[in-house]
């Protein structure tokens, strides 16, 4: 029998800081980029409206991963996390399970280091503001990445007292409207994605949207006509063209394979980002196994320094 580690959300978060998750999920996009990880497109198993189940598998550093992970939106009202599921680690040269890990957790840290990656790749160099729309765990988990990385940060939600909860928590600034937090230098939009927040002439010129909440086949948080204004990126074409918020556009013809740009390949200098000051920029966030990889390497190298970790004798 072999005893393996359990990481606990709260076990997630002590072993890996926001700053580190934004360092480990650039080199992440690298990777993949590069061809070095490798990512087959994630499985949904839908039961609309209720929610979804993800199957989310990757390969990289010597490691196979698999996170089977849900989103139900309706949950909190029952008392229950709206994401929840297990990331379970193999060795990818034997095969032996190395680890479980609270999917929450690891969804929640590396949903805040890309949106920031993707914000301080596209957006303003002199930008100060963000606002984050919609404070759930992974609103609220993007509004400390910005925080971490000096950025201040305004929020905005539906349930106006949970914004105003949430940035007691945090020390971030509760916005009195959605105009107001649109007016931030940098943005992301971190809700369940099934109504447009962002209306066409919603974004001003200069400024950077991670578009984080549209993860799943119709879904949108942007209308078509306002992702068509931008200069739009996304985190992985094939996911995002079929399941994210590009889809829509893409159906809608307001844009073309042509005039998308996955982060990846900005990352690494073989294509532009932000060309002027003045320029709108977006980028689609669909999720990606290869982001959840990073993050759950991270944590297995702070193993050691956590001796609270349950293991489950298998």
């Amino acid at each position: 029998m072999t005893a393996i580690p359990v990481f606990t959300a709260a076990q997630v978060e002590q072993a890996v800081s926001p700053e580190q998750a934004v360092e480990v999920v650039r080199e992440a996009f690298v990777a993949y980029a590069r061809g070095e990880w490798t990512m087959p497109p994630k499985v949904y198993v839908t039961n609309y409206p209720a929610g979804d189940f993800r199957a989310m598998p990757a390969l990289g550093n010597g490691r196979a991963l698999l996170k089977w992970v849900n989103s139900f939106p309706g949950n909190p009202t029952r008392g229950l996390p709206t994401v929840s599921g297990v990331v379970l680690v193999s060795d990818a040269d034997d095969g032996r399970l190395l680890a479980f890990l609270d999917a929450g957790a690891v969804t929640a840290l590396r949903t805040g280091a890309a949106a920031v990656v993707a914000a301080e790749t596209l957006g303003r160099a002199d930008a100060e503001l963000a606002a984050v729309i919609g404070v759930g765990v992974n609103g609220r988990a993007v509004a400390r990445t910005f925080q971490a990385r000096g950025q201040r940060v305004l929020l905005w939600d539906v349930d106006a007292e949970r914004a105003r909860r949430v940035a007691e928590e945090t020390g971030a600034s509760a916005s009195e409207s959605l105009a107001d937090a649109l007016r931030a230098d940098t943005i992301a939009t971190v809700t369940p994605g099934y109504e447009i927040v962002l209306d066409e002439g919603s974004l001003r010129p200069g400024r950077h949207v991670s578009l984080m909440g549209a993860d799943g086949p119709g879904k949108a948080e942007a209308a078509s006509n306002e992702l068509a204004r931008a200069h739009v990126f996304c985190d992985d074409w094939e996911q995002a063209s079929h399941g994210g918020e590009l889809a829509h556009a893409i159906e809608d013809g307001a844009l073309t394979r042509a005039e998308v740009t996955e982060l990846g390949a900005v990352l690494m200098g073989e294509a532009a980002g932000r060309v002027s000051d003045d320029e709108v920029t977006a980028f689609d966030s669909t999720g990606l196994a290869i982001q959840d990889l990073a993050i759950t390497l991270a944590a297995l190298d702070a193993a050691p320094s956590l001796p609270d970790l349950a293991r489950i004798e298998l």
